[in-house]
């Protein structure tokens, strides 16, 4: 069941959560830099254990099950810790809303469709969507720690409201494209 080593990277992207997450809520500028080289890293497995899925012809059910879980906990509560210490706050907690609420809606749509035997593929623009939002986390989890020189709480900022905004389009676009499987 987990013998392909892209099982074994996802697995390993959801036994770094709580290591990121603990990292994210002690507020030290080497914890902080910590919890952001390990989401970044998490954050390439994603994309790591498709390409090599994909590559080495192991793509399997367990993997097509956890691969969207891991990373939608991984976001999730990246977002909710981020706004908990107040890495996220003010206006932006609405980008962060709109993030958290599509990942539960269109996995609730993937679900239903699963169940009538159709797939949604993942659209270009989702996938820079989601690099975007990447971004915008980890700059958000350094914060207030970054480099004097770099912006990184603005940067940050204006990454998740672009995340945001493209949440708002791909979500549109995955409902328009299973529209038609709804009715009726």
């Amino acid at each position: 069941m987990f013998k392909s080593l892209a099982n074994k990277l996802t697995l390993s992207r959801i036994a770094a959560i709580p290591v990121i997450l603990l990292f994210i809520v002690i507020p030290h500028w080497f914890t902080a830099w910590l919890a952001m080289i390990l989401f970044t890293i998490a954050g390439l497995t994603d994309w790591l254990d498709g390409y090599m899925a994909r590559r080495d012809k192991q793509v399997t059910k367990i993997g097509e099950f956890l691969d969207p879980i891991a990373d939608k906990l991984l976001v999730a509560s990246v977002i909710l810790l981020l706004v908990y210490n107040g890495h996220i706050s003010g206006l932006s907690i609405l980008p962060a809303i709109i993030i958290l609420l599509r990942e539960v809606a269109v996995s609730g749509l993937r679900e239903y469709l699963a169940g009538l035997q159709v797939s949604v593929p993942v659209s270009k623009l989702a996938k820079w969507k989601t690099t975007i939002q990447m971004i915008a986390l980890g700059f958000l989890i350094v914060g207030k720690y970054g480099p004097d020189s770099i912006p990184t709480i603005f940067i940050g900022d204006l990454l998740l409201w672009i995340a945001g905004s493209l949440t708002v389009i791909t979500g549109y676009d995955y409902w328009r494209a299973s529209e038609k499987h709804l009715q009726g």
